[in-house]
């Protein structure tokens, strides 16, 4: 099975072109086969000379919602330089989240961004986390706001958040079917660490692929049924490892032998 990388994982490793070219080099020399760009500036002539270079394509994208509300044109435009089709958001503020009036003007914001984007061969996708799962007075949640008031809106699952915020993975593969194009690969596992004053607590932690609880051969089959056509490894907390390439490349190695 194909895989790439959610560029987020590796942050701190792509802040200039020559870092950016090495790691993509990296990555590739893994098994890696293509790239999600998040994490650092977002410039679209040093993206496509990365990937030209590299021979690592970008299928994806996290920028600034404010541009993705405002400069929709002008963001088609740069994405097309280094031939993206996917742009995606990376998540909306909590305090709009939190706020259903305020989640509802944003939601509505974004469908018009990405019926735009549709029109002209692009795609918006949106990141979820946990706080979507947020249940407002009302009952609804920001997550089916999303779902049922923006047809254009297509999703990046991610299946840490989902796990987190107490959805059912598979499940919500399934409501999401036809919108989920993209998914985030990301292990979730329950990590010992000492109080304290002693003794122990237990909390989840992000997990390479594999590492963890997730039942990815199930999850993988059914985000394909659901028409996932691409897959992106993404640990949070791979920068604060002393290896972070070494994080990542544990993903890869499980995704390309178990899956």
């Amino acid at each position: 099975m194909q895989a790439g990388l959610n560029l987020y994982s590796l942050r701190k490793s792509i802040g200039t072109e020559e870092d950016f070219l090495a790691t993509a080099e990296k990555l590739k020399e893994m098994g890696y086969s293509y790239l999600q760009y998040s994490g650092a500036a977002f410039d679209p002539e040093r993206i496509r000379r990365v990937c030209e270079a590299s021979g690592m394509p970008v299928f994806l994208t996290h920028v600034p919602m404010d541009r993705i509300l405002s400069d929709t044109e002008k963001l088609m435009e740069e994405h097309a330089l280094f031939g993206c089709k996917n742009i995606g958001l990376g998540m909306m503020p909590w305090d709009t989240a939190a706020d259903e009036k305020k989640c509802r003007e944003t939601v509505e914001k974004l469908e018009r961004a990405a019926e735009k984007m549709k029109e002209n061969g692009f795609a918006f996708f949106y990141h979820h986390h946990h706080f979507e799962f947020y249940r407002w007075e009302s009952g609804k949640r920001p997550i089916d706001c999303l779902l049922e008031e923006a047809p254009d809106v297509n999703f990046t699952a991610d299946t840490y958040w989902l796990q987190f915020g107490g959805a059912d993975v598979l499940a919500w593969l399934g409501r999401m079917k036809g919108r989920v194009g993209c998914v985030h690969l990301k292990d979730y596992r329950i990590a010992k660490a000492e109080k304290e004053g002693g003794g122990w607590e237990f909390r989840p932690q992000f997990a390479p692929v594999g590492d963890g609880n997730l039942d990815f051969p199930a999850i993988v089959k059914r985000a394909k049924e659901s028409g996932a056509e691409y897959f992106f490894v993404e640990q949070d907390d791979a920068c604060d490892y002393p290896d972070p390439f070494g994080q990542v490349k544990r993903s890869i190695g499980y995704i390309r032998s178990a899956l």
